[in-house]
């Protein structure tokens, strides 16, 4: 027979609670135990007897087949599992939302201050200002779905702008800030233009189809004339860079450097010599000296005064010199000025010569296209059977170029794509031999 164990009821304490001091002895486990219930269930959404059916259970009909690439999107996009301790635990809402910073009492005493006094910065009118700016600006801006009633290709939008020959900028500027518009100020770049080159150089009259011979021969002399130069330029930079450095062997160049080895050893040898004795005389002067007697010092003192009266006096005779080479100094001053204003006139024409030439808009340098000739061979009277020659997008681009309207720049290719190296794993290559050897051929 099987002995059902029973635990034994415990007895009901009575206690006197006449007194605070008993009011300790009152048991509150139940109320503890379920406070503690419903806090946990506060934490983690609400209790599930209020919940709704729908809220907790859900009808699973169909299962979601999701991809590869989708599970892979979906991890990549998930949060890390390493930031979830971050994340808030508890459902419980935050009692106080807007908490605000505390200001200390000297700050609130600065703002009595500053109100009592009536003091307002220049920031703080500036950002007033600012604000009522804004706020009109708010109030006059279209808002969202308002329908436009008025027909805007009907009429014509009145000018805002008053426009006329006798009105100066001044009056311009005037009755625009009065009747609340702005001026766009247009940039003074736009004024004035890159270059005084002319947009259409004049060509030689040598390039003429038909042209004279004179014309045609000074042509042909100046394109010798900047070849040869070009050619001048070449060999002189061949014979300071190239041709200076000779090839010499290995055995000759390790030559030196094996001389100047044993140089070196030999002159170190005679350093320590030299150090040795320097430092034995070093040695009996530092013995040798004595502490200097008062009259030495008074003699020092004497002379060093005596070196500081003629230094002085040197400096009033120069000055006293000075006077009667008043002549000397007006010359020297006169070739100042005349270097000055020669100096001023170069300045000048420097400035007039410089809107003529190309500045540096990249880091490419800009180079004129090379001039367009035919032979004496080549030349034909007549305009049906001359032969085109150069090209005219080139040349207007070169002129745009020229007149600092484009930064110059290199013609840029399409990159080839690099060939990528192809090879089959070891794992996957097939000995044909064996293959052969299955099928019952036989193998050569």
């Amino acid at each position: 027979m099987s002995v059902l164990k029973v635990k034994p009821t415990l007895k009901k304490v009575r206690i006197s609670k006449n007194k605070k001091k008993s009011w300790k002895k009152i048991d509150t486990q139940d109320i503890d135990s379920h406070l503690q219930e419903s806090l946990l269930e506060e934490r983690l959404g609400g209790s599930l007897s209020a919940k709704k059916d729908s809220e907790l259970f859900f009808d699973d009909t169909k299962q979601e087949k999701i991809s590869k690439k989708q599970y892979r999107d979906a991890l990549i996009y998930s949060q890390p599992k390493c930031f979830s301790i971050l994340t808030e635990y508890s459902s419980v809402s935050d009692p106080l939302v807007k908490r605000n910073r505390v200001r200390t009492p000297e700050e609130r005493q600065k703002t009595l201050k500053k109100r009592l006094k009536n003091k307002v910065t220049l920031t703080q009118k500036i950002a007033m200002h600012n604000r009522s700016l804004a706020n009109e600006k708010r109030a006059n801006r279209p808002k969202r779905g308002d329908v436009v009633k008025e027909d805007l290709w009907d009429v014509e939008p009145a000018e805002k702008i008053p426009q006329g020959e006798w009105l100066q900028n001044i009056t311009v500027t005037h009755t625009l800030a009065n009747t609340g518009h702005k001026r766009k100020r247009v940039p003074t770049s736009l004024l004035k233009k890159p270059s005084a080159l002319p947009a259409v150089n004049i060509s030689h009259p040598g390039t003429s189809y038909n042209p004279a011979y004179k014309d045609h021969q000074d042509l042909l002399k100046k394109l010798a004339d900047d070849e040869r130069k070009l050619i001048k330029e070449e060999k002189h930079l061949n014979r300071v860079t190239h041709a200076i450095f000779k090839k010499v062997p290995v055995t000759d160049e390790l030559e030196p450097f094996i001389l100047d080895q044993d140089e070196g050893e030999e002159e170190e040898e005679e350093e320590e010599d030299t150090e040795t004795e320097n430092n034995e005389q070093i040695e009996k002067k530092s013995k040798e000296q004595k502490k200097k007697t008062q009259a030495q010092r008074n003699r020092q003192k004497t002379e060093k005064e005596l070196r500081r009266q003629k230094l002085i006096e040197k400096l009033e005779k120069k000055k006293v010199a000075d006077v009667y080479h008043l002549s000397q100094i007006t010359k020297k001053l006169k070739k100042i000025e005349e270097k000055n204003k020669i100096l001023k006139q170069k300045r000048e024409e420097a400035k007039k010569t410089e809107n003529l030439k190309t500045k540096v808009l990249s880091k490419k340098k800009f180079e004129p296209l090379e001039q367009e000739f035919q032979l004496s061979e080549e030349l034909v009277g007549s305009l049906r059977s001359i032969q085109p020659v150069g090209n005219i997008l080139k040349d207007r681009f070169k002129s745009l170029q020229q007149r600092n309207i484009v930064a110059p720049s290199s013609l840029v290719l399409k990159k080839d794509k690099a060939k990528i190296k192809k090879f089959v794993k070891a794992d996957h290559k097939i000995d044909q031999k064996l293959i052969n050897q299955a099928i019952g051929k036989k193998v050569k």
